[in-house]
Formats: C-alpha cells, structure tokens, sequence
C-alpha cells in the first residue's frame, strides 16, 4: 500500500505546480495572491508567517517542525483543491534554508520531505525592492545579510535541480512579469530558465 506522503507527492506531480520563493520582504505573497486571482486556482499561505502571527513571539530551532508540519497541510490542502494548477507562497525547501540559516541544522526528514516535493516552477523574487520593516520577521534587511540569504536561495534551486526564474521589477510590471512566466510554463510544460536578467 502506498504510504500517505508517498501518495501526496503522487497527487503534486499529477498537477502543475508554481512556488514563489526568495528571502524575506520580496512581496512574494503580494505576487502569489495575484496568480492565484489571474488563473483561478488555489493557494497555499506560507506557514511560517501564520505561525508567527499566532505566536507573537520570535521562533527558534523548535519551531522549525511545527512550522514544517504546517507548511506540508498548508501546501497538501491546496494540492486537494486544484483542478490543474497551484500557487504556493513558499515551499518546504524555504524551510530548510532558514533553518540552516538561523539554527544552523534542519531535521533530516524536512529536507528528505522537501526534496521529495520539490518540483514545478520556482519564482525567485530579487531583492531589488525596497527593505519595509515588518514586525517579528528574522532578516532585518542589513545589506550583507539580505544578499546572504537571497544566494542561499539561488544555490538551492541550482543544486536541487529545480525550473527556476528570476521576478524583478516594481509593482504592476513585477505582478505582469510574474503572469507571464507561469503562462509561458502552462503553455509549454517547462520554462527555460533566465538567471541573468537585469530586468523583466
């Protein structure tokens, strides 16, 4: 019998699957929210920022499961609500870059889990935006830690193998630029990656 998360990442790859990711205050919800509208379809919230919210508290290393947990409900009750395609803010594979990042480990099973689920589209939203405090989220948008974090995201997405785009611009021309990549991706069933754009 097929085990259940054996059978949630069968239900992923029968749909079309598009991530926004990238380090914080890239208006990556902004972005996924606008997809969602455009085409129709279902979004998965990031799970980190719910769990913030219900805390009110800064996380540390034992929030990183809980916080994984809900990532994997969030992204799976979407998953069940799709026809073809899905949006998600964020993914688990965010996961386990912050938490190498902070805490300096993630659990194996969050990295085996997000590995395993890893697969789509992946929009990287550029730190080409403007740093906008925003109550208790870890990065405080320093200069070198802010680049820090945005190329852990990059080598990421190159070691794992994924379908990867960069989103650059402001405002409107970054929403468009954004639909226009997940069209070209449903049209085509692949996008050929372009990491070395200076601008949408």
């Amino acid at each position: 019998m097929m085990s259940v998360q054996k059978k949630r990442t069968r239900d992923i790859a029968a749909k079309r699957r598009v991530v926004l990711t990238g380090s914080e205050c890239t208006g990556k919800t902004q972005i996924a929210q606008a997809l969602a509208a455009h085409f129709a379809c279902p979004l998965s919230a990031e799970a980190a920022r719910l769990y913030l919210d219900r805390r009110s508290m800064a996380l540390t290393a034992q929030d990183v499961e809980p916080i994984a947990c809900e990532q994997i409900a969030q992204e799976d009750a979407a998953v069940s609500r799709a026809s073809k395609l899905t949006i998600h803010d964020t993914d688990l594979l965010s996961t386990v870059i912050y938490a190498r990042h902070y805490y300096q480990a993630c659990p194996d099973w969050i990295v085996d889990t997000a590995l395993s689920r890893a697969q789509g589209l992946y929009l990287l939203c550029d730190i080409d935006l403007p740093w906008v405090s925003d109550g208790l989220l870890r990065d405080r948008g320093l200069g070198g830690q802010r680049a820090q974090l945005h190329s852990l995201f990059v080598a990421m997405l190159k070691q794992t193998g994924q379908q990867w785009i960069y989103i650059r611009g402001v405002g409107l021309a970054r929403e468009q630029y954004a639909i226009a990549a997940v069209a070209a991706y449903l049209a085509k069933d692949s996008i050929t990656p372009r990491h070395d754009i200076d601008r949408p």
